[in-house]
């Protein structure tokens, strides 16, 4: 029986492999380059994270490609690009927390589903005190503040908890104090899941406004600082999944 360092070893040669493969035919039907702007996801993602995203992987298989390629549906703890549900042209990063038929809650920040509360190593908290909406969620009908969460409260909530239908996905951010995610605007179509990061081949160190506007300034700020605000221990890193059972 191989030993546990020479398990990781083959995982991790396994990725790399497919990362290479996907490097190697890859176009845009099927690694995509994405640039992260905002920091939902810090800090397993950061701003300014250049990501390639696999478009295959959660692709309908063919009668044929099934057999060939890597095909996979979206598992507990995947991180997913997707089109945001309020305006498709905007893609978001997340964590799948909830498929369907899963029940979920939070109680004082901690996540439950399916009634046992789930570990988390990936989660930042920032915020000192309990948010009554966003931490002990969902909340009562007084809290339903968000407009675009309320078709899911109103519908989806059973004895305190979401239930997640079929076709959707309950997606949050792992800096879960700062993201505005399922909580606030819903679930996640499974047609708008996009693909799934592989490899964070370029990350620099600037903020949500210089990614948002890619002005002039910005550019200029690449060409000066490209060695200093590069983080070089974040290039080529791949991006891997944390299960959730």
């Amino acid at each position: 029986m191989a030993s546990q360092p020479d398990q990781e070893r083959r995982h991790f040669a396994a990725e790399w492999a497919v990362t290479f493969l996907l490097l190697l035919f890859g176009t845009t039907t099927v690694l995509q380059g994405f640039v992260v702007p905002t920091g939902s996801m810090e800090s397993t993602i950061l701003i300014g994270d250049h990501l390639f995203v696999d478009k295959l992987v959660y692709s309908p298989p063919g009668a044929l490609s099934k057999y060939l390629l890597p095909y996979k549906d979206v598992e507990r703890g995947d991180i997913i690009v997707f089109r945001y549900p309020v305006d498709i042209r905007l893609n978001y990063v997340k964590r799948a927390i909830g498929l369907p038929g899963d029940r979920i809650r939070l109680v004082g920040k901690k996540v439950y589903l399916n009634g046992r509360p789930i570990e988390e190593p990936y989660v930042q908290h920032v915020r000192p005190y309990i948010d009554a909406y966003a931490d002990n969620f969902p909340p009562p009908p007084e809290l339903w503040a968000h407009r675009h969460a309320l078709p899911m409260l109103r519908e989806h909530v059973r004895d305190g908890e979401v239930i997640v239908p079929p076709g959707f996905v309950f997606a949050m951010g792992d800096n879960r104090d700062n993201s505005e995610d399922s909580r606030y605007w819903g679930f996640v179509p499974r047609e708008n899941i996009i693909g799934k990061p592989v490899l964070c081949w370029w990350s620099y160190d600037a903020p949500t406004e210089d990614w948002a506007s890619l002005s002039p300034a910005h550019f200029a700020d690449v060409a000066l600082n490209f060695f200093r605000k590069t983080r070089w221990d974040r290039t080529l890193r791949l991006v891997r999944p944390h299960p959730i059972p």
